[in-house]
């Protein structure tokens, strides 16, 4: 992109910046593009540094999960996205070619299709691959008899007598951490799973703001209380639209707390839009400090795209990842592309409240 281009971009993204409510976020996104066209230091968000440590086995790489001592692939396969498989038999059949060729962290979640997507996975993981893999699954239960009855049936669902992290889902609105957090709320039903056996590691997730993520992060901290994992949008579009690149992951870093990146297209909006490819908004999530990146994977076409990106990754440096920026950040500041954050479609538990308790 040539600097004539960055500018006009550059322009344009501070002319978006000052219709901005907060005069805060518009210098933020003042320095954001002026770092861009190299005018400025690079904000720090923008040079976390690099991925955590990993290892590469044949054509996948495995990154540490935060302080756990745990190793798990790089590319998270998403739950959501193999109950949309028309048939439960290839829906199986695509787990397990997708553990075969390396992806070992397996995302799910208890309301994912109603349940579908749990008992597919269930019985994906039979005949020892239960053995083979990294299992995650979400709750929506604030209080302690929600979540409670959601993680044993989330055990009978996956036909396992344990899953290694279990995660708070949805952390959308500012008081789901002090209901969490409250006497008879689900932190109670979390640590007496985990002292049980029935779960390993306990984290978090959410796709609507940042400031939400922190006040669960600052909670948590009120209360002796460290997530081991916390799971949110890591995209192109994120980064310039209220983003958990710049006002999450920093924290969670010096936190000691696994990143887990999720939406790294979108849900698909950047590649339809033609905003950017696969293959950039795959790269970029992974040149990220992610200890995994989840992504939604519904056919073995797309697995074989995903892990031929894998195969070929290399991170991107400073200068690539100022141009995919520049060259992204004018549709990022709408928000029009990133719907989870700012409509209801994707919030599951504001259409079922009764799913939180």
């Amino acid at each position: 992109m040539k600097r004539r281009d960055l500018l006009k971009q550059a322009v344009a993204f501070a002319a978006l910046a000052s219709l901005r409510a907060s005069q805060g976020e518009a210098a933020e996104t003042n320095q954001l593009a002026e770092s861009l066209l190299g005018e400025k230091p690079a904000p720090p968000w923008l040079e976390l540094g690099p991925a955590p440590e990993e290892t590469r086995k044949d054509n996948m790489l495995f990154r540490k999960l935060g302080r756990t001592g745990e190793r798990i692939s790089a590319f998270g396969l998403g739950g959501h996205h193999i109950g949309l498989v028309k048939e439960e038999q290839d829906s199986i059949k695509l787990i397990r070619s997708a553990i075969d060729r390396g992806i070992t962290f397996m995302d799910n979640c208890w309301d994912y299709h109603n349940g579908k997507s749990e008992v597919w996975m269930g019985k994906a993981l039979r005949d020892g691959y239960r053995e083979k893999v990294f299992l995650m699954t979400k709750i929506d239960g604030r209080t302690k008899q929600a979540a409670v009855s959601q993680i044993d049936e989330s055990l009978k669902r996956l036909q396992t007598d344990h899953v290694d992290l279990m995660q708070i889902h949805e952390n959308l609105r500012m008081e789901d951490a002090d209901r969490c957090f409250a006497e008879g709320g689900a932190i109670e039903a979390l640590e007496e799973a985990k002292k049980t056996g029935k779960i390993r590691y306990i984290g978090f997730t959410g796709h609507k703001d940042p400031i939400v993520h922190n006040r669960m992060l600052d909670v948590a901290a009120e209360h002796n209380f460290h997530f081991d994992s916390c799971q949110m949008p890591l995209n192109l579009l994120d980064a310039s639209f209220r983003s958990f690149a710049q006002h999450v992951v920093p924290r969670l870093l010096k936190e000691g707390i696994a990143v887990l990146g999720m939406k790294p297209m979108a849900s698909g909006a950047i590649v339809k839009n033609k905003i950017a490819t696969p293959k950039e908004c795959l790269t970029y999530a992974l040149t990220l400090p992610t200890s995994a990146v989840i992504t939604g994977i519904d056919s073995m076409d797309v697995l074989d795209q995903d892990l031929g990106i894998m195969k070929d990754f290399k991170p991107l440096d400073v200068g690539q990842m100022r141009e995919l920026l520049a060259r992204t950040m004018k549709p990022a500041q709408t928000g029009n592309y990133e719907k989870f954050k700012t409509a209801t479609m994707y919030d599951g538990t504001a259409l079922h409240p009764e799913w939180l308790g």
